[in-house]
Protein backbone atom coordinates (compact mmCIF):
# COMPACT_ATOMS: atom_id res chain seq x y z
CA UNK A 1 0.00 0.00 0.00
CA UNK A 2 1.37 3.89 -0.69
CA UNK A 3 1.24 6.19 2.07
CA UNK A 4 -0.56 9.19 1.03
CA UNK A 5 0.41 12.39 2.58
CA UNK A 6 -1.86 13.20 5.59
CA UNK A 7 -2.23 10.03 6.69
CA UNK A 8 -2.04 9.19 10.28
CA UNK A 9 1.70 6.81 10.87
CA UNK A 10 1.89 5.17 14.03
CA UNK A 11 5.09 3.15 14.98
CA UNK A 12 5.30 0.67 17.53
CA UNK A 13 8.60 -0.59 18.56
CA UNK A 14 8.66 -3.90 19.91
CA UNK A 15 5.59 -4.33 21.74
CA UNK A 16 2.50 -5.13 20.50
CA UNK A 17 -0.20 -2.43 21.39
CA UNK A 18 -3.38 -2.59 23.57
CA UNK A 19 -6.31 -1.28 22.79
CA UNK A 20 -7.56 0.66 19.11
CA UNK A 21 -5.49 2.18 17.26
CA UNK A 22 -6.29 5.61 16.51
CA UNK A 23 -4.29 5.80 13.70
CA UNK A 24 -4.28 5.16 9.56
CA UNK A 25 -1.24 3.27 9.31
CA UNK A 26 0.14 0.69 12.47
CA UNK A 27 3.86 -0.24 12.04
CA UNK A 28 4.98 -2.23 14.40
CA UNK A 29 8.60 -3.63 14.11
CA UNK A 30 10.89 -6.05 16.54
CA UNK A 31 7.97 -8.33 17.97
CA UNK A 32 10.89 -10.37 18.87
CA UNK A 33 11.55 -8.09 21.91
CA UNK A 34 7.64 -8.64 23.48
CA UNK A 35 7.90 -12.31 22.69
CA UNK A 36 11.51 -12.50 25.27
CA UNK A 37 9.21 -11.36 27.73
CA UNK A 38 6.39 -14.27 27.18
CA UNK A 39 6.65 -17.74 28.56
CA UNK A 40 8.02 -19.49 25.31
CA UNK A 41 7.46 -23.04 26.48
CA UNK A 42 4.25 -23.82 24.78
CA UNK A 43 4.17 -21.52 22.24
CA UNK A 44 0.86 -22.55 20.25
CA UNK A 45 -1.15 -20.54 22.39
CA UNK A 46 0.85 -17.47 22.18
CA UNK A 47 1.22 -17.80 18.14
CA UNK A 48 -2.68 -17.96 18.12
CA UNK A 49 -3.15 -15.41 20.93
CA UNK A 50 -0.76 -12.76 18.95
CA UNK A 51 -2.65 -13.84 15.66
CA UNK A 52 -5.96 -12.90 17.26
CA UNK A 53 -4.31 -9.21 18.74
CA UNK A 54 -3.29 -8.43 15.02
CA UNK A 55 -6.06 -9.17 13.21
CA UNK A 56 -8.39 -7.20 15.96
CA UNK A 57 -5.36 -4.17 15.12
CA UNK A 58 -6.10 -4.47 11.67
CA UNK A 59 -9.97 -4.20 11.55
CA UNK A 60 -9.04 -0.72 13.00
CA UNK A 61 -6.04 0.52 10.46
CA UNK A 62 -3.52 -0.82 7.79
CA UNK A 63 -1.32 -3.02 9.58
CA UNK A 64 2.39 -3.49 8.44
CA UNK A 65 4.67 -5.88 10.37
CA UNK A 66 8.61 -5.39 10.32
CA UNK A 67 10.09 -8.61 11.42
CA UNK A 68 13.80 -9.83 12.13
CA UNK A 69 14.77 -13.31 10.67
CA UNK A 70 15.94 -14.83 13.91
CA UNK A 71 17.59 -18.35 12.45
CA UNK A 72 19.42 -18.13 9.18
CA UNK A 73 19.81 -21.97 10.28
CA UNK A 74 21.29 -21.18 12.70
CA UNK A 75 20.80 -23.54 16.07
CA UNK A 76 21.87 -21.61 19.37
CA UNK A 77 22.83 -23.51 22.06
CA UNK A 78 20.89 -21.45 24.92
CA UNK A 79 17.83 -23.04 25.56
CA UNK A 80 15.82 -19.62 25.53
CA UNK A 81 17.67 -18.68 22.75
CA UNK A 82 16.47 -21.61 20.91
CA UNK A 83 12.56 -21.57 21.92
CA UNK A 84 12.68 -17.63 21.10
CA UNK A 85 14.19 -18.27 17.45
CA UNK A 86 11.48 -21.64 17.18
CA UNK A 87 8.55 -19.66 18.32
CA UNK A 88 9.42 -16.35 15.68
CA UNK A 89 9.73 -18.66 13.02
CA UNK A 90 6.59 -20.51 14.13
CA UNK A 91 4.98 -17.04 14.69
CA UNK A 92 6.31 -15.78 11.05
CA UNK A 93 4.25 -18.75 9.46
CA UNK A 94 1.25 -18.44 10.57
CA UNK A 95 1.53 -14.33 9.96
CA UNK A 96 2.88 -14.81 6.29
CA UNK A 97 -0.10 -17.19 5.64
CA UNK A 98 -2.34 -14.47 6.48
CA UNK A 99 -0.31 -11.35 5.07
CA UNK A 100 -1.24 -9.99 1.71
CA UNK A 101 2.16 -9.16 0.55
CA UNK A 102 5.47 -10.53 1.85
CA UNK A 103 8.69 -8.85 1.05
CA UNK A 104 12.18 -9.78 2.56
CA UNK A 105 14.82 -7.51 2.22
CA UNK A 106 18.48 -8.51 2.76
CA UNK A 107 21.02 -6.30 2.04
CA UNK A 108 18.88 -3.56 1.07
CA UNK A 109 17.34 -5.34 -1.79
CA UNK A 110 13.22 -6.32 -1.57
CA UNK A 111 12.45 -9.39 -2.79
CA UNK A 112 8.62 -10.03 -3.20
CA UNK A 113 7.78 -13.26 -1.87
CA UNK A 114 3.58 -13.62 -1.72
Amino acid sequence: MKLLTGQNVELVDGTLPDGAPTCDVLVIKNIEKWLVTQDLEDDEPLVRTILTRLKTLEENCALYIIVTDMGRGVVPMDKQARLLRDTCGRLYQALFAEAEQVVRIWYGIGEQIK
